[in-house]
């Protein structure tokens, strides 16, 4: 089975074997940075942190019988502040008209934007390679995670929440909007912006433009890549449309892919959490109205949060699980008549 849970220091190894996975770039390949990463994860979970706004949150999906750790994802209390603004393209349009000539043209904009009073973000999705679009569904699993951690514990985050996406590269591994606007500003190569794009914001401010970009200007290949996402990542942009997120014509500054937004209150997963107790299944016999989703224990504080995937059933405020209860009672340190949580997938 799979369980998922708060990242330790133990985890080190797989992260940074994540790291160097090529074309990620949710994890930088520097091993002391992530020791770093994980050791504030922990700051936040064990509540020790002096401001809760700076609480990320890292989970991990680990295999119990082999001890591999198979995917990682993180949520962050919250995206954009003073010290670090979050900064978007502004997808817009401007429509321009000659009556000489009768003649008129409506022409695409971006202009740059910067939020220092940001929303709560998803994010840092990375799973093992070998453990995509396997029957356990593992990205399935450690992305929803966020979402019953979320809905658990709202007070440690913002109303609104923010996925930011990546867009499709070409076979060179760029990105067709950093080569059209970003180098020419910065002289840098994406990877290396985006890399002191998580130490230091400042030269966003001071090297790109602050005005309308036309890009009407820009290559046939810079345009398409304006709010569109790689082929992998349309399942994840379909699941989000699904559970609540949308598309406000904001984009990254770097590469153009879609920043997606969702009321907190409103997302699918968050509003259908359900609280039950458990009781041990009362006979092997088979049910139609089973369902599937993730299962803790209630009142877990955070630095001991644990879930498992389960197939389930709730019936006058009582859960009953399809199959495995021995080895989720034994992962959950669940007994019969504990109050539990149960999040549905979507």
């Amino acid at each position: 089975m799979i369980i998922l849970r708060e990242i330790q220091e133990k985890d080190i190894d797989a992260l940074e074997r994540f790291a160097q996975i090529p074309g990620f770039i949710n994890l930088q390949n520097d091993r002391d940075a992530l020791i770093d990463k994980i050791k504030r994860s922990q700051k936040a979970f064990s509540s020790e942190i002096s401001n809760k706004d700076d609480g990320k949150y890292l989970f991990i999906a680990e295999d119990t019988e082999s001890g591999k750790v198979l995917g990682t994802s993180m949520i962050a209390s919250q995206h954009g502040t003073v010290e670090s603004p979050h900064f978007y393209f502004q997808v817009g349009s401007e429509e321009r008209y000659s009556n000489s000539i009768s003649t008129g043209f409506i022409h695409g904009t971006l202009e740059l934007v910067h939020d220092t009073n940001g929303p709560s973000e998803i994010g840092g999705l990375v799973l093992d390679p070998d453990h995509r679009n396997t029957p356990e569904r593992v990205g399935r699993q450690i992305s929803f995670v966020r979402f019953l951690f979320l809905g658990l514990h709202k007070n440690l985050f913002r109303k609104k929440l923010l996925a930011e996406l990546l867009p499709p590269l070409n076979k060179k591994g760029q990105s067709p909007l950093w080569e059209a606007i970003g180098r020419r500003f910065t002289n840098m190569d994406y990877w290396e912006a985006d890399q002191l794009c998580q130490k230091d914001k400042g030269f966003i401010f001071s090297l790109f433009p602050s005005g309308k970009v036309y890009t009407t200007f820009l290559s046939a290949e810079a345009r398409n890549a304006i709010g569109k996402v790689g082929k992998e990542t349309e399942p994840v942009v379909h699941m989000l449309n699904k559970i609540g997120f949308k598309y406000k014509n904001q984009v990254d500054p770097f590469d153009g892919g879609p920043h997606l937004w969702a009321d907190v209150e409103d997302l699918l997963p968050v509003k259908n959490i359900a609280h039950a107790k458990y009781q041990r299944p009362l006979s092997e016999t088979a049910r139609l109205d089973f369902q599937g989703g993730l299962l803790c224990k209630a009142r877990q504080a955070p630095g001991t949060f644990r879930a498992v995937s389960v197939s389930a059933v709730i019936s006058q405020g009582r859960l009953e699980l399809a199959e495995k209860a021995v080895e989720i009672e034994k992962l959950l340190s669940l007994s019969p008549g504990d109050e539990v949580e149960f999040m549905p997938y979507y």
